[in-house]
């Protein structure tokens, strides 16, 4: 496990998969990281200048909205551009779209758990 800053970094997970976001949640959570989740996009939406979260997984396929499109507003919001937009899908065909929508990073689903921690720390540190 690698050190952390003394401050603690938080990541907000978002997926409709309550599986994924339970095993998420428990993963990043043991490499030391406050993780928020969330099966609503509704959330990105009211994120707050004051409590933005350090870095955002998205799942590409969302129940009711594409996460490409929450990217492309994020991204598009002077508050929120700067925050890391990982996106994730079962479906690797997705990556050019994910990229042209401004994600900062793809993970093909299933994770390859190494892959995704350092990832996260790659835009952390």
């Amino acid at each position: 496990m690698q050190s952390r800053q003394s401050q603690q970094k938080t990541l907000l997970v978002v997926d409709d998969d309550l599986d994924i976001l339970d095993f998420l949640h428990d993963l990043l959570s043991m490499e030391g990281y406050r993780v928020l989740v969330t099966t609503k996009t509704e959330a990105l939406d009211q994120l707050q200048q004051n409590a933005l979260p350090d870095l955002i997984l998205l799942d590409v396929f969302l129940s009711g909205r594409d996460g490409r499109e929450v990217t492309r507003h994020l991204k598009s919001q002077e508050e929120t551009r700067a925050i890391p937009i990982i996106m994730f899908s079962a479906y690797p065909n997705v990556k050019a779209t994910v990229q042209a929508a401004g994600a900062d990073a793809f993970i093909e689903k299933p994770f390859d758990m190494d892959i995704l921690v350092t990832k996260i720390a790659h835009f952390l540190c």
